[in-house]
């Protein structure tokens, strides 16, 4: 049974409720045998005689209530289970209340919530919940905790004013470090969850004011506390601003208060602080938790970052210093003046796993040299912008966190180490928009100072920004032509290359790839370059994963921007290292050259132009049936019909007409009534268009709008093609087709035109140069095409393709039952067809060299070279053309 299945059969099962046959039904919701459940109704399998309980062996304990606490009772069931029954269940047919006996999950839902919670009781139907084996379960767990303590305080408070949702906020990171605190050694052991259970009533109402007073007790010295119970005289000062601020603390239910002793139970001491971003991502509001603009960063992620960003140079460092104090006490002195800034520090990953490193490198250096263990580095070498409130106050309290765990961590190995309490500043975290804060503001730099710029900054595509997101880069790339087409990320990029302008410092940012194709390097990177900056260090495009509960999916690239130095340059690919003379914005070894948006090839091949664009709301187009009928009655429409393809057309098929009608026979065309009436629709459909070119042009219902078509045969360009393909499915049309604007087209060009965009090294350039929709790539003629580097060649080699290109055509018609869609799929490709294009990949990449090349990173980084080599011979031809144009204007004078 699926998963859907059950949930539909949960959902029947509430709306025909019926408390007798309640717990039948509902395991056979889960497709448990119906005979086994007829006699478990019976009785011979039900393993209680006492009515209202339904036992089942490593099943299920049933037990519905009148008054008693659902709670309570499913914990005392638990205790005295003998059969190793799966789930408890008790409810008053009202709530439903259930303890998962192996996973010591806990389910507290209204019971008409039932169906949207099926995957708690998933094991019933033999599919086991998923095994976080990338991850601590303890910090999976604790984010779900949150989730569910967040839902249920926000269901007894109907509250969303800005101040009450900040005094949540606040209120959420008191509760987390409380559950840290007397789980690790800072409280005694349970203290918090022991004093909620027993100093306040069941049902909650007291909670709120015993929260208050411990809260402020937590923020008093022990000399100023005065008279107080001994259960609150107990608890240390913590100091740390943690409990300064006064905030009204939200109202509890008994359910909510149930909650959080539910939580208080599970061991906080096994949980990693940087997990804190999948908490905040759990967290907050339910109709965000799966689209959020931010993503939890897991630890081998940062640590791509943070290595060759400045930890690997430190290791290294202190690996030559071994055995030298002298040596080894300028690197810990180096250590404690580091700076570590976050601009978009979400809940504070990249700075809790960067200090939690330099801690650990220190304490290498303390057991090396042999000096006193008492740590130099301080939270306050720790800065960052954030701009979401919640995510700020955990960034906070998640380095307080870090910071006690490396205390013990330290106390381990030493026998020593700083006091947890009370708590010093939590590192220097501002909330606040980060495109429009001055970062030097927030972490102040002096020309000495090495400070290390780092983190995950949102990507959204300019489809993709809001009204406020839009203002960010208008403000940030003020006087930057273009600066629209730019993604959000480039504000960090351009802020960062500010930033560390002639200065000891270095940045480096998780981003999409994007900021890497197509027009977007033209418009961010000769910046950054121009401020004499490079780029130090670049893992290459890589699928991301995480520790949230929805983990992101995207493909992602690291770049580490630095000041021109001597310093080695490396490109991190998959699991190998490459080091480069230099790294260009295209993420290859190559010049600092940008492709610019260009008119013509640099080459000597034909011009590539857009395909025809109809502006007509579908009405010039036929269907193959329509242009039957036409036909059918009347014969002479046949020379006003040509055929019509486009992007996919072409790639998946599809059968497609169009009305072609040249200018001196439109009267002779309005005489067919079929056609007359498509002009008519046409002209009415542009007459009501806003654009008053579109309206102008309605005096021409029979022409498409824009034109290129001019009678020839053509290769078409699909303007979009899978990111999974080796090849872009390129094809041939004849001097009857006319080619749509969603492709593009090269008009009378020679065969071995074909041979050359079909290649692999021409798709390893477009898929370098041009941008995407998505994954695909996006052909761009400007960019790609007419950007694309190819030698002049003889009629030999001309020959040589052909010939090629005429093969790969033969393969294809072998299986001309399959579209090029599925002849494409680089699963599914045809042997035949494969080989083709491998034997036509080594005729074009003869045209370049005689020695084969071994990589796509080598093709590239050829590619790059010979641009390189041919602008500079266009600029040299260009200024002979100029000074020879000026030399015939000086004799013509004289």
């Amino acid at each position: 049974m699926n998963i859907a299945q059950i949930e539909e059969n949960l959902q029947k099962l509430i709306k025909s409720f019926k408390k007798e046959r309640f717990i039948y039904d509902f395991l056979l919701a889960f497709n448990l045998p119906k005979s086994s459940i007829t006699r478990l109704q019976a009785g011979s399998l039900n393993m209680s005689k006492l009515p209202g309980e339904v036992s089942w062996k490593r099943k299920v304990f049933f037990k519905e209530l009148d008054t008693e606490d659902l709670h309570e009772v499913a914990a005392k069931i638990k205790e005295r289970i003998k059969h190793k029954q799966r789930f408890i269940i008790t409810t008053n047919y009202t709530t439903l209340v259930s303890i998962d006996t192996k996973t010591d999950e806990k389910l507290d839902i209204d019971l008409g919530e039932l169906p949207k919670h099926f995957d708690f009781f998933l094991p019933l139907a033999g599919m086991e919940k998923t095994q976080y084996r990338d991850e601590n379960p303890a910090d999976v767990k604790a984010a779900e905790k949150m989730a569910k303590l967040y839902d249920a305080i926000s269901k007894d408070n109907h509250d969303d004013s800005p101040k009450f949702t900040h005094g949540l906020n606040v209120f959420l990171t008191r509760l987390l470090f409380c559950f840290f605190a007397e789980d690790t050694g800072i409280f005694k052991d349970n203290q918090v969850t022991n004093a909620i259970g027993s100093q306040t009533q069941a049902d909650g109402s007291d909670l709120d004011s015993y929260l208050e007073q411990l809260f402020g007790v937590l923020d008093t010295q022990e000399n100023e506390r005065g008279d107080l119970p001994a259960h609150l005289e107990s608890f240390p000062y913590v100091n740390g601003a943690l409990f300064k601020e006064r905030f009204i603390v939200p109202k509890f239910s008994r359910r909510s208060r149930q909650v959080i002793i539910d939580s208080g139970e599970m061991d906080w001491s096994d949980i990693n602080p940087d997990i804190f971003g999948s908490m905040f991502q759990a967290v907050i509001a339910v109709d965000q938790r799966n689209n959020l603009g931010m993503h939890y960063t897991s630890v081998p992620n940062i640590m791509k970052v943070i290595e060759p960003l400045f930890l690997n140079e430190l290791h290294e460092e202190f690996e030559k210093a071994k055995s030298n104090k002298t040596k080894l006490g300028q690197l810990l002195q180096r250590l404690h003046k580091i700076k570590i800034f976050d601009p978009a520090c979400g809940s504070g990953n990249f700075l809790i796993i960067s200090y939690k490193e330099l801690r650990r490198l220190e304490m290498k250096i303390f057991k090396e040299s042999g000096v006193m263990p008492l740590s130099g580095i301080h939270l306050s070498q720790f800065y960052g912008i954030e701009l979401d409130d919640f995510a700020h106050e955990i960034a906070q309290l998640a380095l307080w966190l870090a910071e006690h765990q490396m205390n013990v961590e330290s106390y381990k190995e030493f026998g020593q180490t700083n006091p947890t309490l009370p708590l010093g500043e939590a590192g220097r975290i501002i909330q606040g928009n980060a495109c429009r804060v001055d970062w030097e503001e927030v972490c102040p730099k002096k020309k000495s100072d090495e400070i290390y710029v780092l983190g995950n900054p949102p990507y959204l595509g300019s489809s993709m920004q809001n009204y406020d997101q839009k203002k960010d880069i208008e403000i940030t790339f003020k006087g930057f032509k273009n600066y629209k087409n730019l993604d959000y990320i480039a504000c960090w990029f351009k802020k960062g290359a500010d930033y560390i302008s002639n200065s000891n410092c270095n940045f480096s940012f998780v981003s999409t790839n994007s900021i890497c194709q197509g027009e977007q390097v033209d418009l961010l990177w000769p910046y950054i370059f121009n401020k004499d900056q490079e780029i130090g260090f670049v893992h290459t495009s890589f699928y991301w994963s995480n520790s949230a509960k929805h983990k992101a999916a995207v493909i992602v690239v690291i770049i580490g921007v630095r000041n021109k130095c001597e310093k080695q340059k490396l490109i991190y690919t998959n699991k190998h290292i490459k080091h480069a003379k230099n790294i260009n914005p295209y993420l290859s070894e190559g010049p600092n050259i940008t492709l610019p948006r260009r008119g013509d090839p640099i080459s000597q091949i034909p011009p590539m132009v857009y395909g025809n664009k109809s502006t007509d709301n579908g009405q010039l187009f036929l269907s193959p049936v329509e242009k039957e009928e036409l036909l059918l009655n009347y014969p002479k429409a046949a020379r006003y019909i040509k055929k019509l393809v486009g992007s996919i057309e072409l790639i998946r098929d599809i059968e497609k007409y169009c009305l072609w009608i040249d200018d001196e026979r439109v009267s002779e065309a309005s005489e067919i009534p079929f056609i007359k009436n498509r002009l008519n629709l046409v002209k009415e459909f542009r007459l009501k268009s806003k654009a008053q070119s579109t309206i102008d042009y309605a005096r021409y219902p029979h022409r498409f709008k824009q034109r290129t078509y001019n009678g020839t045969s053509a290769i078409v360009i699909p303007r979009v093609s899978s990111e999974r393909r080796s090849y872009i499915p390129f094809g041939f049309v004849d001097d009857q087709t006319v080619i749509l604007d969603s492709a593009q087209a090269i008009y009378s060009a020679e065969p071995w035109i074909l041979s050359v965009v079909l290649s692999r090294i021409h798709n390893v350039w477009v898929k370098a140069s041009s941008g995407r929709l998505k994954s695909d790539v996006r052909y761009s003629s400007a960019l790609s095409y007419n950007n694309f580097p190819f030698h002049n060649i003889t009629k030999q080699y001309k020959e040589e393709l052909t010939q090629s290109v005429f093969r790969i055509l033969e393969e294809r018609e072998k299986h001309s039952e399959k579209t090029l869609a599925q002849m494409y799929d680089p699963d599914k490709m045809p042997e035949g067809l494969r080989e083709a294009h491998r034997q036509n990949d080594l005729a074009i990449e003869r045209c370049y060299r005689s020695k084969l090349f071994e990589s796509d990173e080598e093709r590239l980084e050829y590619l790059f070279k010979l641009y390189e080599r041919m602008i500079d011979e266009e600029k040299n031809a260009g200024t002979l053309f100029a000074k020879g144009k000026k030399t015939r204007k000086k004799k013509a004078n004289a």
